[in-house]
């Protein structure tokens, strides 16, 4: 038995197998853990988002303004309406629970119901509906935090999972949303408890299909890999050894010969064969490395431009549940990744941020500086100010950090969606273009201040105009009036109004459409030299 032991020990072949079937298990149950994870992970996402829709709609449903009155048995008539509304809503989207709570704020430990209603039937619960101003203690402190975060630092909405209830529940999901009253203040917290049976149901199976499926490839991998070691290095031993032999004499190749191994099958053919090892060995190992730098320095391009293109908005429409206004973003890079970028986001529910930039230089510099600035600036936009106020913040954290040189040209503006307004600010930038519902076209003129990341102390001023409904407004980087053609002739801002005025009646989609459109033709075979990004805007009449 011993000497069976240590035969096997010793084999080659057996060493070799064994090593690779060890690893295949090794892999496989890392892939199996792996998407186990990521599939509960992109459901969660899923659930998450979905159900903060459907809670983000259901506010809409709340007069923020009358909650006090509610409690103090005012306004019963608005109150059963809204309760009403609220119950219908529950039945058609199918939760369990949507409740309205109103949380003592000193310390996020009690709270007193609103609105509360049931639905039994969807998860097989047996919960009880709250009546008007049923007080409790909040549940624990992982809800005392998503109260405060949403109170105190402006959460858009919070979400908690309960895979395994210790109340006798079944597995769900709660997403909390703010109710604010007309001065834009958190009043309330609606809530919306979700079953999530489906990803509990459709984790079993797929986990034990993702098992099988990983174990039978393993298995057929072992067999083959078996097969192949065997009939590859086994057998051909002894016409390695002869064509050694002949090469050391002749020293001209007649056919590929494998790599040298240490066992002792293969030790007495290192001397015959070591020049012409080292001197193949040395040339493959130049070409993989030539050829595996050449292929990671395309996969990091193509994974730095998928990273360039999830961080602006690439999502359309962009605001489906808001009917009050349209935008439809843009961006071609002139290389993989470029500097050019955009943004737009609602600062609240009656402001719209909007924001367009054209970093200094291309390629990957440009493309980090502008990561950097867009995720400084929409940080600082949200936290609230003028736009002067914030490109004042905004360049003195680029100046601090910007051993580099660059600067960027940028326009922000702060649409006020009820009235129109327009509060912006440029550095540097091109001006916006109008289209008014008359057709009339032309640049929003502005004054230009000094680019981002040039001089610390430099100051930045506000502009206003007023968008009516039905006005549409183009921004664009200078690769728009910058594009060239065959012959070196510019497209410029005369030809974009032009192209804007043609396409006044489409959608802000269709605008950019067009524009991009009339570039190419513009252009032709032309090879493109800069950025190319465009935001247009609609501010539509919905009376």
């Amino acid at each position: 038995m011993r000497g069976i032991v240590r035969k096997i020990r010793s084999s080659m072949a057996a060493n070799i197998i064994g090593a690779i079937v060890v690893l295949l298990f090794v892999f496989g149950a890392f892939v199996c853990t792996t998407g186990f994870i990521n599939f509960t992970d992109s459901f969660k996402r899923e659930y998450e988002n979905s159900t903060y829709h459907m809670a983000d709609t259901a506010t809409t449903l709340v007069n923020g303004d009358h909650l006090d009155e509610y409690l103090r048995g005012e306004e019963l008539d608005e109150f059963e309406q809204s309760r009403r509304y609220l119950d219908a809503y529950t039945d058609r989207i199918g939760v369990s629970i949507i409740y309205v709570i109103m949380v003592d704020r000193s310390d996020y430990g009690r709270f007193v119901s609103v609105f509360n209603l049931i639905n039994n039937e969807v998860d097989n619960t047996d919960y009880t509906e709250w009546e008007l101003g049923h007080k409790r203690d909040t549940t624990n402190e992982e809800y005392r935090q998503k109260y405060r975060d949403i109170y105190e630092r402006g959460a858009v909405f919070e979400t908690i999972y309960r895979m395994r209830p210790n109340d006798g529940s079944n597995p769900h999901v709660t997403t909390m949303v703010p109710v604010k009253d007309s001065a834009g203040e958190v009043a309330a917290i609606l809530c919306i408890q979700r079953p999530i049976r489906e990803m509990v149901r459709a984790r079993r199976p797929y986990l034990f299909n993702i098992i099988l499926s990983t174990f039978i490839m393993s298995v057929l991998a072992a067999v083959f890999i078996t097969v192949f070691v065997r009939k590859q290095i086994l057998v051909p031993v002894t016409v390695v050894s002869e064509e050694a032999a002949r090469f050391a004499r002749e020293n001209t190749k007649s056919k590929e010969i494998g790599e040298i191994s240490k066992y002792a099958e293969l030790r007495n053919l290192a001397a015959s064969i070591n020049t012409m090892e080292t001197d193949m060995v040395r040339y493959i190992e130049n070409l993989t490395a030539a050829t595996a730098e050449k292929e990671r320095i395309g996969a990091e391009l193509s994974l730095a431009r998928l990273i360039q293109e999830n961080s602006i908005p690439n999502k359309y429409p962009a605001f489906p549940d808001r009917t009050d206004f349209d935008i439809y973003g843009f961006m071609l890079p002139a290389k993989e990744v470029g500097g050019d970028f955009y943004n737009f986001f609602l600062i609240d529910d009656d402001h719209l941020g909007i924001v367009i930039g054209d970093v200094s230089g291309k390629g990957i510099p440009a493309a980090l500086f502008m990561m950097v600035t867009n995720i400084v600036i929409t940080n600082r936009a949200i936290v609230g100010g003028t736009p002067a106020e914030i490109l004042e913040y905004v360049n003195k954290d680029i100046c601090a950090h910007n051993e580099a040189g660059m600067f960027v040209t940028l326009w922000l503006g702060i649409l006020e969606l009820s009235t129109g307004r327009v509060i912006a600010a440029n550095a540097g930038h091109d001006d916006a273009l109008i289209c008014h519902k008359n057709g009339e076209t032309s640049p929003m003129k502005s004054k230009h201040n000094l680019v981002l990341g040039a001089f610390e102390e430099a100051g930045y001023s506000n502009f206003e105009f007023t968008l009516e409904k039905g006005d549409k407004m183009l921004l664009y980087t200078d690769g728009l009036t910058e594009a060239t053609d065959s012959h070196d002739q510019l497209f410029g801002r005369t030809r974009a109004i032009e192209v804007l005025r043609a396409n006044k009646e489409k959608s802000p989609q269709g605008i950019i459409e067009g524009v991009k459109r009339c570039v190419d033709e513009f252009v032709g075979e032309a090879p493109q030299f800069d950025d190319l990004t465009m935001v247009c805007l609609e501010l539509r009449d919905v009376t």
